[in-house]
């Protein structure tokens, strides 16, 4: 029996009203901005509203998709969400995603009509939503009909003052899943490469009641640890059976969850370039497909962008293999003057180490990498340029950008192949082809990603810094017009704790 042809038939993006421009940081924090533009791609910052959280950009993005494609809820047969900025621990998001859909469709179909739709979260860092995908792929597969969504909704955020904050970004891209789609056939065999590594991830992190205090009375002045007798109070705050607040609890030390990270960003690049090359070598395996054929097979290729230049810095090395399988190594180093840094030369390895660093880097400054960039890579990265880093939701965004960007330019994609690159740290990568289908032009026209990024409202330094501080009540949007919002999030410490509610309205600021 032949296997099914299964894929994406469409996309749909939510991207936050509000931008930062790269530049305005950049001055507050007395980095070159030039830099930052012309070396990592950065422009503009997406962030999410004072009321907006991964929830909501999931389910704005999941209503359009519907919205767009005449779905009722009845048709689906599934709601999967990639993500890595979960809002609670036990509690998929997925299930808010769902709760806020049904609210909306509930006066035209009931407020059961989402009651056999299976829900559940995919987390893997950045590559969530591609194992979401794999995992639908596979089920549509299995029997004719089956429909799902899958959506990857993040919010990126950083320390401020760190080297990940002029990287962040808010948003979420829905995808429609079923047999013999319009936009996308998806190869059902991947390619992967894991290797647990700690290049970036979100502890819990374990303070104790101890510390909390101390730190407290370091900042009111003229006291001591001493005058609070600090041991006396530790002890009292151990030995009670009730919970009467957040220190008075039965253990000893505190859980804190942050959305920012513990990141080391060169071992990150270091474990994201092995690895999409390690999937990459897996994929080849599979498929029978060897080295030097990337240029003539592939349309584009799209990546996981933490930055948007990610790709253009950390692909050269493939790109070095490449020419070597086509024969063309020689002339291209001897044509470029490149010095081939040689091991036998160096008796310090982290020396030989650093040359090679060098010299890929010198790779990417030739012509030919340039012009390779130009055709493979650019079609992908225009738009994360102008949002930032959408973690689980980055690869898709590189997938829409290509398209949009084929339309644009009238390029002939139907038939053709997209290579996708996805990574998540920890760390995994995949590698999966997607071949371009017929009507393509029809769903990539509806995507309105360059027209939704022209028409977002601009804020400043001091409206930024107060969101990041999460000092803000109220959004901070002009227009609301067919949004979800979060209504409220119960902050009592009894059974309703952490309940979040949420609303849709034409005007979030009515």
């Amino acid at each position: 029996m032949a296997t099914p042809t299964v894929g994406i038939d469409d996309f749909s993006v939510y991207l936050p009203q509000l931008y930062l421009p790269i530049e305005e940081l950049a001055e507050h924090r007395k980095l070159p901005y030039e830099k930052l533009k012309h070396g990592l791609g950065l422009q503009e910052m997406a962030l999410a509203d004072a009321r907006e959280d991964t929830a909501t950009m999931a389910a704005n993005a999941v209503l359009d998709l519907m919205h767009k494609n005449d779905l009722e809820p009845c048709d689906l047969g599934r709601l999967y969400l990639g993500t890595e900025s979960a809002l609670d621990g036990a509690k998929p998001t997925a299930t808010y995603v769902l709760d806020m859909l049904t609210d909306h469709f509930a006066d035209a179909y009931g407020p059961n009509c989402f009651l056999h739709c299976d829900v559940v979260d995919l987390t893997f860092a950045c590559i969530g939503g591609v194992d979401a995908l794999q995992n639908t792929l596979e089920w549509a597969a299995a029997k004719e009909g089956r429909v799902g969504i899958v959506v990857s909704s993040d919010s990126a955020k950083y320390e401020m003052a760190t080297t990940g904050e002029y990287t962040q970004g808010a948003g979420a891209v829905a995808m429609l899943v079923r047999q013999d789609p319009k936009l996308l056939a998806i190869d059902p065999d991947f390619g992967v490469a894991t290797r647990p590594a700690h290049d970036f991830f979100k502890p819990k992190r374990k303070v104790s009641k101890r510390e909390i205090i101390r730190e407290v009375i370091n900042l009111l002045p003229d006291l001591s640890a001493e005058d609070f007798r600090l041991a006396e109070l530790e002890e009292k705050l151990t030995q009670g059976l009730t919970v009467d607040g957040i220190l008075d609890c039965n253990e000893r030390f505190l859980t804190i969850h942050k959305d920012t990270p513990v990141f080391d960003g060169p071992y990150s690049n270091e474990a994201y370039q092995a690895r999409i090359r390690e999937a990459l070598l897996d994929y080849r395996r599979r498929h029978g497909r060897k080295a030097g054929t990337l240029v003539k097979d592939y349309a584009a290729l799209a990546f996981h962008l933490p930055y948007a230049y990610q790709a253009r810095r950390m692909f050269s090395e493939i790109y070095m293999e490449e020419l070597k399988a086509t024969g063309q190594w020689v002339d291209f180093t001897e044509r470029n003057q490149l010095d081939v840094p040689c091991a036998d030369d160096y008796n310090d390895r982290e020396k030989y180490l650093t040359k090679c660093s060098e010299f890929l880097r010198a790779v990417t400054k030739t012509d030919d990498y340039k012009d390779f960039v130009e055709t493979h890579l650019a079609p992908g990265d225009w738009a994360s340029s102008r949002v930032g880093n959408l973690y689980s939701g980055s690869v898709f965004l590189s997938m829409m950008a290509i398209l949009e960007a084929g339309l644009r330019g009238d390029d002939q994609l139907e038939g053709r192949e997209i290579l996708v690159f996805a990574y998540g740290s920890g760390s995994k990568a995949k590698v999966f082809g997607a071949t371009v289908q017929q009507d393509w032009k029809e769903k990539a026209g509806e995507f309105d990603l360059q027209l939704r990024l022209d028409n977002r409202q601009r804020i400043d330094y001091a409206t930024y810094e107060q969101l990041h501080r999460c000092n803000l009540p109220e959004n901070v949007t002009e227009h609301g017009e067919g949004t979800f919002f979060l209504a409220d999030v119960h902050d009592s410490r009894d059974e309703t704790e952490g309940v979040r509610h949420y609303g849709y309205a034409a005007s979030i600021l009515a």
